[in-house]
């Protein structure tokens, strides 16, 4: 997920921490109301979340 908020905060680097604090947090929380879009990172880690 940070891989992917990095990739749209490429070109901000002349915000002040402030600014960019604000925008990360709103990135994020655009995020969390896209549960498919989590989902479909964490099934591309390959990685398997169920207890055995």
């Amino acid at each position: 997920m940070w891989s992917h908020l990095k990739r749209s905060l490429a070109n901000l680097t002349k915000h002040s921490l402030d600014q960019l604090t604000t925008l990360v947090k709103t990135r994020l929380r655009r995020l969390q109301y896209r549960p498919s879009f989590i989902d479909g990172l964490i099934t591309k880690t390959g990685l398997n979340f169920r207890p055995p």
